[in-house]
């Protein structure tokens, strides 16, 4: 994949899209989040037309802090998993993830700057300053591998009727630990996209 790669939400889309792209403005994929479901239901297609669906996310419990996210590709093979640690994402925010059927880490997602989502709570609650948010705080997550090793970093973008995701690839790694890691980040994206 061509580095950096894109991510854009959809704001005034009744259900959470997302589209992937990368540096030379390539579909990467296409997200969409099913709406009014209790237990997540993530689809990934190869593009906005929805005609081909490469892969799906789904949940292991019903909205819960501590849920652990499974990536399936088209066929219904594990790809990985993501999960958030809990009480630990209250003041930063904290997933693992998961090679498929394995439970130690092998990477951790963390926010870089628990500051900036503290700060974006705060203004964002006041009247028109509130809309401006976007513009002034910009989290970022770091991927580390489990000796330490930072590997990939996604960054929030300023914009006004969208939002706006950069992912840097920082280290070496495998296909598989790549799409498992831009899955994972798709997670920790939808679930942490109301702030900043």
């Amino acid at each position: 994949m061509n580095y950096p790669l894109q991510f854009r939400f959809k704001i005034v889309a009744l259900a959470p899209q997302i589209f992937v792209e990368d540096a030379q403005g390539n579909t990467i994929c296409y997200v969409k989040q099913k709406m009014f479901k209790l237990k997540e239901d993530i689809q990934i297609f190869s593009d906005n037309t929805k005609s081909r669906q490469i892969a799906a996310i789904k949940a292991n419990k019903v909205i819960d802090w501590s849920a652990r996210y499974f990536f399936y590709d088209a066929v219904g093979n594990e790809i990985g998993s993501v999960g958030r640690q809990g009480m630990k994402s209250l003041w930063r925010a904290r997933y693992d993830v998961f090679n498929p059927g394995d439970n130690t880490t092998d990477f951790r997602l963390q926010e870089e700057n628990p500051w900036s989502k503290i700060m974006d709570g705060l203004l964002g609650e006041i009247p028109i300053v509130g809309m401006l948010t976007g513009y002034m705080f910009h989290p970022s997550y770091l991927a580390i591998r489990s000796d330490g090793n930072p590997v990939m970093r996604v960054r929030k973008q300023p914009a006004l009727w969208e939002g706006k995701f950069t992912i840097e690839k920082l280290g070496d790694l495998s296909v598989q630990e790549e799409t498992n890691l831009i899955y994972s980040f798709l997670m920790l994206l939808l679930l942490e996209r109301a702030r900043g």
